[in-house]
């Protein structure tokens, strides 16, 4: 892997880890579906000219392999792929509401080990990597999320949820990144989420302008940094790279939201729950490590 492909994942995972803060501080102004309309649409917006110069790079340099697909398809996984990211964004959204930006994270990095587990139903063999990497997982939420009385949190539940949900999100970006362009179809997407947002926001809270202006800062970390730049960056970055590899550093992301948690917000984490997360990153790793035989293949 070149250098600057590595850099370009760690600057993605780091921005996408430190938008947790980005999101809790955003709580503080905006109702949770008001923050994710408004951030999903300025994504959709600092995409356009990521596209509009990609199309100029592609016109200007002819080695440059055109992407298959129809419009109809481009469409239909956007819109997939909004409807998955608004209904996974906005149970994360809610679920930070009652827990730290630092847990949050690792509950939500917990979709790096459910991916190869749904493959099960897509026909895909999951090994006993996987299945040691689930039980190592389920064994670090149970430190993370329940307590000594064996209750779990409003917000560790919704935020379970979530990764499922993002999960699946993944799976069908999978399915359609190799048919359609994935700058467009991450801003066609970006632009549904923002739209399936604005139902809930008008009908269970009341968006205000001066609210949107007060908390500008959250926003457009969220909206710019988290979607628009960190989204071309692991499109760039990933080029050429072992995606196990490129899926072990993006998942950094759940360690930048506890140190990103702990110096920002000054939020800390009890044993039992530092525990918890030690467990969840271990399993996390293992289940990203690319088997041997199949590197010797591929990329021997």
């Amino acid at each position: 892997m070149r250098p600057k492909n590595a850099f370009m994942l760690i600057l993605t995972a780091f921005i996408w880890g430190t938008a947790f803060v980005a999101q809790s501080v955003g709580m503080d102004y905006l109702g949770p579906f008001t923050f994710n309309g408004v951030r999903s649409f300025i994504g959709g917006a600092a995409l356009l000219p990521c596209i509009f110069l990609l199309e100029r790079f592609n016109e200007k340099n002819s080695s440059a392999a055109p992407v298959k697909g129809s419009r109809k398809e481009l469409i239909a996984g956007g819109t997939l792929c909004g409807l998955l990211l608004f209904a996974a964004s906005s149970l994360q959204q809610l679920g930070i509401q009652y827990t730290t930006a630092g847990k949050a994270g690792f509950i939500t990095a917990f979709y790096i080990v459910i991916v190869p587990v749904l493959g099960i139903f897509l026909r895909k063999k999951t090994g006993i990597k996987v299945w040691t990497a689930v039980l190592i997982a389920l064994t670090g939420l149970y430190f993370l999320c329940i307590t000594e009385t064996f209750t779990i949190g409003k917000g560790d539940v919704l935020l379970f949820f979530g990764a499922l949900i993002f999960s699946v999100h993944i799976l069908v970006i999978d399915y359609y990144s190799p048919r359609v362009e994935g700058v467009k179809m991450a801003c066609i997407q970006f632009f549904v989420c923002g739209a399936a947002s604005l139902v809930p926001m008008f009908a269970l809270e009341t968006p205000k302008a001066a609210d949107m202006a007060e908390g500008w800062l959250p926003l457009l970390y969220a909206g710019v940094l988290s979607c628009g730049v960190a989204y071309t960056l692991q499109i760039i970055g990933q080029k050429n790279v072992n995606p196990a590899i490129a899926s072990l550093i993006l998942s950094l992301e759940s360690c930048f939201s506890v140190l990103a948690g702990w110096i920002i917000l000054g939020e800390t984490l009890s044993v039992r729950e530092s525990v918890g997360c030690v467990l969840m990153f271990a399993a996390i790793v293992l289940a990203q490590l690319p088997d041997k035989k199949k590197e010797e293949v591929q990329y021997g």
